[in-house]
């Protein structure tokens, strides 16, 4: 299993370097046609999906290589089903001039969900009293070490916390995929 993923990682790895080395001619020769000097400043916007908030509309500003991102929705179904978060990390682009990028930063954010729990609940029916509570919940605030793959604008990000205030059930690390469209 573990030769397998590695393989895979290698794999993935060459696919990349060769479709940043191909796609840097194609942009160099595309920049070169268009009047006057290029602007530093990039906008973009997109949509991810991850944990521990499932989906999330992306929005980014970047100064030459500095970089800030900011990511953040909410969903409300009922009493007991919800979830909500709002994201950020600022840093340093590595490769911008590529399709493929690096982007390493700092970031923090607050992330909660909630979610009925009904075998809770037939406890709670079956003694016509509250011993647990009817929903499962996971909080996480926290401030984390943050890097970010990008692909013609598919990304996927990793974030290992470093430090957090409020951890309920949350996850080691969490993680992000989705897709990112710079103008």
């Amino acid at each position: 299993m573990l030769k397998a993923f590695l393989r895979f990682i290698a794999t993935a790895g060459l696919v990349l370097c060769t479709a940043a080395t191909a796609g840097a001619a194609n942009q160099s020769v595309a920049s070169a046609g268009q009047a006057g000097e290029a602007t530093p400043w990039h906008f973009g916007a997109g949509v991810s999906a991850g944990r521990l908030t499932p989906v999330m509309l992306e929005g980014s500003v970047r100064y030459k290589a500095a970089t800030l991102h900011v990511a953040g929705f909410g969903f409300h179904k009922g009493a007991n089903d919800f979830w909500c978060g709002i994201r950020g990390n600022i840093g340093w682009t590595f490769l911008r001039d590529f399709p493929f990028n690096l982007f390493l930063g700092v970031g923090g954010g607050y992330e909660f969900a909630e979610a009925p729990n009904e075998m809770h609940r037939a406890v709670n029916r079956a003694n016509n009293a509250m011993y647990l509570y009817p929903y499962n919940y996971k909080e996480l605030l926290d401030i984390t070490a943050d890097l970010r793959i990008n692909l013609f604008g598919v990304f996927t990000q990793i974030s290992f916390p470093a430090y957090r205030f409020k951890d309920h059930d949350a996850p080691d690390f969490s993680w992000r995929v989705g897709y990112l469209m710079e103008f």
